[in-house]
């Protein structure tokens, strides 16, 4: 402990030897709420029945909204798949969203029309579960489909619709795989588990079992597996048990029971000796892994390990942030986590190399910490950090009825523990974790065999593609239903959207609060009049190394100690940027609000720009540029704006973390003139949405930010200057290797910010708009090219351009480009917007109100958006009688005249000996770009 309080103390000296950036010093700190206090604030009553077929029910009553979260949890993942049929159950995953015999459309379209929120399904090693937040009016048909897809699926379950979801999944696969660093989970699995092993390969499974699953493979799959004696259901939000049993029995009770699961027998594999295996992929800098397998979640040791990887590499004051990036200057990233899974998890450190550094000498350090960590364990005040930051963030999720809030947690503890209320004995393990129980877990897990993986920058090793040559298009049989009608969308519930009350502070800011008591917490968001339109023109890059550096250090406090303070708080503090508005935010118990913001306001007011740290930043924001630029997505990101917006426009700025060299050249400097011209009182307004009253936040932002003041000139956007789009073209980024070409669009269109962009984006809903619009089925669902494909309004304040995005598999990429365009033309042309895309866009638009806004973050996106284009404050509570009075002739009519498809640029990432061909011949002259040369656009 001797060199981290040495480290420490270095960097406060270097931190308070800085010249002075404001003229008022920061205010004592308030104290935290005790972690006790918290804790108690945690509670999802619920109460449980099941039904004869087996059927456990749990229902969870929070009447904050006319909302019910729907959530199925089948006990079926990838560790029952055997040899020679991994994916399967994802695969049925898909096929599961694909209709019934009942509705025999995608579940998307009948939970659209009735304005489902959070709609999704996923499958992981232990489960497969479907979720979907609908209006209480609505709950008949969500639980007759739910019921529909568990009893009467098969069928629809046909050749054709096998053929058409094995592509989609396939293409997922390649998704995941064309990242930088894909193949990690492939070489974890692989180190760590015997081939056998039932968690020993991944949940989206090989291509070559995917293509050789057969019709009647993935039908007995789906009999053995899927009875409701498999199942949870949870129903949460406004509903009780006394509603929710005869609805569960009417639609589920005749559904007869299947076979048992039998969860696999699985043991906690410790290799023989430690293991080492190098790769190499097309990354910027070599990572350096370590894991081992560990115990399940109901294991007692599985929270203690919890807290060992957020004190080695999981908090942002972790042991290995601290020595290696901070302190060493060895690594640019570090990261330590345990997944915990059912039965057991894996525990892995990771630190991404600073390019320049031997990873060798890295890799001794890193090992020598993680030694030190067994022999000494984490202090007390370690591991309060770690349990605060972890309830703090148990409170937030408590906010939500779906998603990842109450039903799931409901759903995991009951399929998983045998106990909807797992999630108290966690709390209560996580309470009672000491450094000595921490200390005695890590060294009995960690101190086994270590498997090694070394990720090196290199020529991707060879890919496992597809083998079976493409199927014939199956037609679909038809298929009577036998259960009647689909049950009505139900009344339409209207949206309750808070007031939204003004104020100031003492010193003029303006002040946007919304009060929401369905948790105690606070979110606070600081918008400044900056962005990407802000950033110094020839020193791209200039606005994300300040922002940046707001987090490392403030006249009064290190980087370190800005990490554990917030810990102590169990705050989530930061920096981000958009377009228009760059932004810090708090999100922090109720409790710990005064503090919160008195912190917020030190790192704002009071940034050090420690030349130390100033130059750390710099080299890790360089590092994160090369890595862009090994990114499909990011390189497409960085070419399109200036093609679109045209290279005058501020908006061209955008160019990921900047332009390398102008980086390379940065200085405090630069820095200060930034932070001073843009990051200043007379540019700021605050939005906030919080359980306390407003005079209580208004009396906190008050005391952080009410007596601040600008110094120097404001800064100015030069929007006054004219620019122009390039002419139509196709601009390929050549990335080898690249099972997947990432296709970017973008059609320049003359809106303006006073514009009503209502009928625009419902116009969009049937284009690009969802998982049903034209563009997604097509790409998707018809040619199983892509795992999905989007368009949509990107709305800024001086611009709105049109952008498709489509990650398509790689031999299909100028027939993906063709098909694009001809889903603009035509649909703004001779197939507009029908009477029925009409029809479920309004009824998606209006009825998903409710859920929609369920949440604080999505409020303060409202609040702030409204703000940003000038609508009034109680635009949403209103939206309802807009939508209503919209037409589709004035919707087709809208986007007919806003989007003309001649005018579209298209960026293309992928591998040019493949792709190159295909696009010679759409018509649009090709330029093609080396990977590398991204960075150096100016």
């Amino acid at each position: 402990m001797k060199t981290r309080l040495l480290t420490l103390s270095l960097a406060t000296i270097i931190a308070s030897a800085q010249p002075a950036l404001a003229q008022t010093a920061p205010k004592p700190a308030a104290k935290p709420a005790p972690v006790a206090a918290l804790i108690k604030q945690v509670d999802i009553p619920y109460t449980q029945f099941t039904l004869a077929n087996g059927l456990r029910v749990v229902v969870h009553t929070d009447r904050k909204a006319p909302v019910v979260a729907v959530s199925v949890w089948y006990n079926v993942g990838s560790k029952f798949e055997p040899k020679g049929k991994t994916g399967f159950a994802h695969l049925f995953e898909h096929l599961m969203f694909n209709g019934s015999e009942n509705a025999q459309s995608d579940f998307y379209e009948p939970l659209k029309q009735v304005g489902g929120t959070d709609m999704n399904g996923s499958t992981y090693f232990d489960r497969t579960n479907y979720f979907e937040t609908v209006p209480k009016t609505a709950l008949d048909r969500t639980l007759f489909l739910e019921s529909d897809r568990m009893g009467y699926l098969l069928g629809v379950v046909t050749q054709g619709r096998l053929d058409k979801q094995r592509g989609v999944v396939q293409n997922e696969k390649r998704q995941g795989d064309n990242r930088p660093y894909g193949l990690f989970q492939y070489k974890l699995l692989e180190g760590l588990f015997p081939a056998d092993h039932p968690y020993g390969h991944t949940t989206i499974g090989s291509m070559a079992d995917l293509d050789a699953a057969s019709l009647d493979d993935v039908k007995s799959w789906f009999k053995d597996h899927y009875g409701p004696n498999n199942t949870v259901l949870v129903l949460a939000g406004d509903i009780d048990e006394a509603t929710a049993r005869p609805l569960v029995e009417k639609y589920f009770g005749a559904i007869p029971r299947g076979p048992q699961n039998v969860v696999p027998q699985v043991t906690i594999p410790t290799l023989a000796a430690p293991k080492s295996v190098v790769t190499k992929d097309r990354v910027a800098a070599t990572m350096l892994v370590r894991a081992w397998t560990v115990p399940g979640l109901s294991d007692k040791d599985s929270t203690a390990l919890d807290v060992a990887a957020g004190v080695l590499g999981g908090l942002a004051s972790s042991r290995l942030d601290n020595a290696l990036v901070r302190g060493e200057k060895l690594a640019v990233n570090v990261n330590a986590s345990n997944s915990s899974f059912s039965q057991l998890g894996y525990f892995t450190i990771s630190a991404v190399v600073k390019p320049g550094v031997d990873p060798a000498t890295v890799a001794t350090r890193l090992d020598a910490l993680i030694a030190d960590f067994l022999a000494h364990g984490p202090t007390k005040d370690e591991v309060d950090r770690y349990v605060t930051r972890e309830v703090s963030g148990t409170i937030a999720g408590l906010e939500q009825v779906g998603g990842r809030g109450k039903a799931a947690t409901l759903a995991e503890g009951a399929l998983y523990s045998n106990d909807p209320g797992f999630y108290k004995k966690q709390l209560a393990d996580l309470a009672a974790t000491t450094p000595q129980s921490v200390q005695a877990a890590a060294k009995k897990w960690l101190s086994r065999p270590v498997f090694s993986l070394t990720i090196e920058p290199g020529a991707r090793e060879a890919y496992a593609e597809t083998v079976t040559p493409p199927k014939p298009e199956v037609k679909d049989p038809p298929f009577t239903g036998t259960r009647g009608a689909m049950p009505a969308a139900g009344a339409l519930q209207d949206l309750v959207y808070p007031k939204v009350e003004r104020t100031k502070l003492s010193n003029g800011v303006e002040l946007v609060y919304a009060q929401r008591t369905a948790v105690p917490f606070t979110r606070a968001i600081l918008s400044f009049d900056a962005g990407v339109a802000a950033d110094v023109p020839g020193k791209l890059g200039t606005e994300s190394l300040m922002l940046g550096m707001l987090d490392e250090g403030t006249e009064t406090l290190n980087s370190i100690q800005i990490a554990e303070t917030k810990e102590r708080l169990g705050a989530s503090i930061g920096m981000g940027m958009g377009s228009d508005r760059s932004t810090a935010y708090v999100a922090a118990p109720s409790a710990n609000l005064a503090p919160a913001v008195d912190l917020l306001a030190d790192m704002v007011r009071h940034p050090a720009f420690s030349p130390a740290e100033v130059e750390r930043l710099r080299n890790a924001q360089l590092a994160g540029i090369a890595q862009e630029l090994t990114d499909p997505g990011s390189l497409g990101r960085r070419v399109l704006p200036k093609l679109i917006y045209g290279p005058g426009s501020p908006y061209a700025k955008a160019a990921g973390a900047g332009d390398p060299a102008a980086v390379a050249k940065l200085t405090r400097d630069d820095l200060i003139a930034f932070h001073q011209a843009w990051f200043r009182p007379e540019k700021l307004k605050i939005f906030v949405v919080s359980d306390l009253p407003l005079a209580d936040v208004k009396a906190a932002l008050d005391r952080g930010f009410g007596d601040w003041k600008g110094t120097g000139a404001p800064g100015v956007k030069a929007f006054d200057q004219a620019t122009k789009a390039s002419s139509p073209r196709i601009v390929l980024i050549d990335r080898p290797d690249s099972p997947q070409s990432v296709i970017i669009g973008a059609v320049p269109t003359a809106l303006s910010n006073s514009d009503d962009f209502l009928p625009l984006t419902t116009a969009n809903d049937a284009l690009g708009g969802g998982f049903l619009a034209r563009i997604n089925m097509n790409l998707r669902e018809n040619k199983h090219w892509a795992y999905g494909a989007s368009g949509s309004f990107v709305r800024d304040e001086h611009a709105a351009p049109y952008f498709v995005n489509a990650p398509v598999q790689a031999d299909k990429t100028g027939p993906a480009i063709v098909e694009l365009r001809k889903e603009l033309s035509g649909y703004v042309g001779t197939a507009p917007m029908t009477q029925v895309e009409f029809d479920r866009a309004i009824a998606g638009g209006t009825r998903s109100l409710p859920g929609s806004f369920e949440t604080s973050n999505a409020l303060l996106s409202a609040m702030q958006a409204n703000d940003l284009f000038k609508r009034p404050d109680d635009y949403y509570a209103t939206i309802t009688q807009k939508y209503r009075a919209l037409t589709l002739p004035q919707l087709n009519a809208a986007i007919r005249a806003a989007v003309d498809p001649t005018k579209a640029v298209w960026v293309v990432v992928g591998d040019a000996k493949i792709v190159k061909p295909q696009l010679d011949g759409i018509g649009l002259p090709v330029t093609v770009l080396p990977a590398a040369a991204v960075g150096s656009l100016r």
